[in-house]
C-alpha cells in the first residue's frame, strides 16, 4: 500500500531537486529526491511513492524511459514531467503517454502545486 502524499522528485539538477523539495515540504508533503531515474528505480521508495515528479532530459535514463518502465511494471503512480526545453513535441509525447502533468522550467509554483494536489486525489 502506498503512503499518501509521498512524492519522489527525480532531476539531475540539484537546485531543482532542492527547490521542489522545499516547496512541497512547506505544504506538508513528504518528499524524497533522486539524482537519476536509475537511483529512483533502485531505491526502496518505489512502493510507497504516491506521485513522481521527473525531469525529461537527464544523463542516463530519461524521464520518458522511467515512465515507460513504471508502466511496464503495472505501476500507475501519477507522473508529472518537467523540462527546460520548450518543445511542443515533448509535451505532446508526455501527455500521449499518460502523464499527469507537464511543466516548463522554471515552473510556476502554483502550477506544480495544482498538479500534485490533483495527482494525489487519484
Amino acid at each position: 500500500m502506498k503512503k499518501a502524499g509521498l512524492i519522489s522528485v527525480i532531476d539531475d539538477d540539484v537546485a531543482v531537486r532542492n527547490s521542489t523539495k522545499t516547496l512541497l515540504r512547506s505544504l506538508g508533503y513528504s518528499v524524497v529526491t533522486f539524482a537519476s531515474a536509475e537511483e529512483f528505480l533502485n531505491s526502496d521508495r518505489l512502493s510507497d511513492t504516491s506521485c513522481v515528479i521527473t525531469d525529461i532530459r537527464m544523463s542516463g535514463m530519461s524521464g520518458f524511459d522511467l515512465h515507460s518502465r513504471l508502466k511496464a511494471r503495472g505501476d500507475q503512480t501519477p507522473v508529472i514531467f518537467m523540462t527546460a526545453f520548450p518543445e511542443a513535441r515533448l509535451q505532446e509525447q508526455a501527455m500521449a503517454g499518460g502523464a499527469h502533468g507537464f511543466l516548463l522550467k522554471p515552473y510556476r509554483e502554483q502550477s506544480l502545486i495544482d498538479y500534485v494536489r490533483s495527482a494525489l486525489q487519484v
